[in-house]
């Protein structure tokens, strides 16, 4: 069972959870059409770099300032409280988009690794 934050009801909460499963569905779907799109460039390092930024860019949450527990997708965040002119909100969304960014590069040079030495042994 999920915690209901305070102040939230039933209904809202199930809407939130219905969202959250909504969009991870919806990003799946585009990643797998995407991941079939790409697999005509030759370049893995290329392929997995694009794969690599969109999962950043559409998967990094932030918390909700409005809703304690709650997560919202950085970018849709990000985007709105910059149009709203609120930079400090927007800036918070960003740095955690870049925070993200970061580690997701990490793990995409170890994969790169990973594959010259496969490729070498094989």
């Amino acid at each position: 069972m999920i915690e209901q934050p305070i102040g939230v009801d039933a209904q809202a909460q199930a809407a939130y959870v219905i969202f959250w499963a909504v969009y991870a569905v919806g990003f799946l779907i585009f990643l797998y059409l995407m991941g079939r799109g790409l697999k005509r460039l030759p370049v893995y390092g290329v392929r997995t770099l694009i794969l690599a930024c969109l999962a950043v860019l559409l998967l990094t949450p932030v918390q909700s300032p409005e809703v304690v527990n709650w997560w919202i997708p950085a970018w849709l965040h990000g985007g709105y409280e910059s149009i709203l002119g609120n930079a400090a909100e927007a800036t918070r969304a960003f740095s955690n988009m870049t925070l993200v960014a970061a580690g997701v590069f990490v793990i995409w040079i170890l994969d790169l690794v990973r594959v010259r030495i496969w490729r070498r042994e094989a």
